[in-house]
């Protein structure tokens, strides 16, 4: 009798977590490594933020906490979503768990059935289809192309959804490539979707603070009120409030979803720690100011490694309307060579090509579904940026 369970063999593990392990492994070993490869901002918490869960904490505020989360919090995600997105949501229909891949999580295995099908378009965040097949669910992937700034065209999505469809997963901001959906692209989707009554929808909005010139967020049901009762729309404050450490992230949706999602949370963690929760009642409720500052950061950044990025020999990179990712092609490079005579012959050798002769950490794009790319994380200061593009652009122009 096997000891492990058969469901492993088809869960591939996280590559962005990989790299980023790799590239700590190299630093510790005294390599002059920049790791561009690693997905959370460079900035500190808030000061107010860390100040409430110091308060939190001299309150005593360490009992347990109620597993769908404190009253204050799932009353500050109500607000926060009628304020910022015009949706109005109940407490009760709101729910908190330790970050936002476990409400995802939650979700689907609240949800799914052997045989139901998860649309996800490619390219997509890494832990996605491995989530649906944890869950006992099938994911279906429906392509993009670069030429439409990686965004789902309502073309595809209606080629891709079959009567087993129960979901599809929309991220916008899009983690790796950037991409955002306008409202009129938005639509587009939502127009397709209401011929389609029995998928829901689970939007992943947690780069809805990080989207740059005059873009406007937008989120599904805010579009297309008809798709309310089916859509979780999920957030967090580890993005946008630099909070990643603090594993907090919340959701609002159906009552009956959110129930059958407490009473899966009930049994695996009960609830998500209360310091962190009271931190995450300052992020939502406290003051914003950070947000333009984040913002105006993270645009200069994402401008200067475009610019440096499109001037590299064989790399074209689109410029993203959002989050702190850029997606270049690398496809020019496939079938060149390294100076030490290696055959770049896809996406993950140019990255980990790239790793050994210049010592930066990037993640090939095969690994979000979709290459030969790249993702970049420009989550870091502009010296360390500029620095790390003209090694790749030294590595590209070796290539012969």
């Amino acid at each position: 009798m096997a000891f492990l369970a058969d469901v492993l063999s088809r869960v591939k593990p996280s590559a962005t977590i990989l790299m980023t392990q790799k590239a700590r492994e190299l630093k510790a070993s005294g390599v002059d490594v920049i790791s561009l490869s690693v997905g959370e901002p460079d900035f500190d918490t808030p000061a107010h933020i860390k100040q409430a869960g110091i308060d939190a904490i001299n309150r005593n505020e360490t009992r347990y906490p109620p597993v769908s989360g404190i009253v204050p919090l799932r009353e500050a995600i109500a607000k926060k979503f009628k304020r910022e997105n015009g949706l109005d949501y109940k407490p009760s229909q709101t729910i908190v768990a330790t970050g936002g891949k476990h409400i995802l999580y939650n979700a689907l295995l609240a949800t799914l059935n052997p045989g139901d099908e998860v649309v996800i378009p490619r390219p997509y965040w890494v832990s996605y289809p491995e989530m649906v097949g944890l869950c006992g669910g099938t994911a279906v992937f429906a392509e993009t192309r670069m030429e439409d700034g990686f965004k789902l065209q309502a073309a595809e999505l209606e080629r891709v959804l079959t009567p087993k469809t129960k979901w599809i997963i929309l991220n916008s901001p899009s983690n790796p490539s950037g991409a955002a959906y306008s409202r009129t692209e938005m639509k587009a989707l939502t127009d397709v979707l209401l011929r389609y009554p029995d998928v829901h929808v689970l939007t992943d909005d947690i780069y809805e603070h990080l989207t740059y010139g005059d873009f406007e967020f937008v989120t599904p049901a805010q579009v297309e009120p008809a798709l309310y009762e089916r859509t979780l729309t999920m957030n967090g404050v580890s993005k946008g409030y630099a909070m990643t450490g603090w594993r907090i992230g919340y959701a609002a949706g159906p009552e009956k979803l959110i129930k059958a999602m407490d009473f899966v949370q009930g049994q695996q963690t009960s609830g998500a720690t209360t310091i962190a929760q009271w931190a995450a009642v300052a992020a939502l409720e406290g003051p914003q100011d950070h947000l333009g500052t984040f913002r105006a950061a993270f645009q200069k950044r994402r401008d200067l490694v475009v610019s440096m990025l499109n001037q590299t020999r064989g790399l074209t990179c689109p410029t993203p309307e959002g989050a702190f990712y850029v997606y270049p092609s690398c496809a020019e490079t496939i079938g060149k060579r390294t100076e030490g005579g290696k055959v770049i012959e896809t996406d993950e050798d140019f990255v980990t090509e790239l790793l050994m002769a210049e010592g930066v950490a990037a993640v090939h794009g095969s690994a979000f579904g979709l290459g030969p790319n790249l993702r970049i994380s420009y989550a870091t200061s502009d010296a360390v940026l500029e620095e790390a593009c003209r090694r790749i652009q030294r590595f590209c122009g070796s290539l012969r």
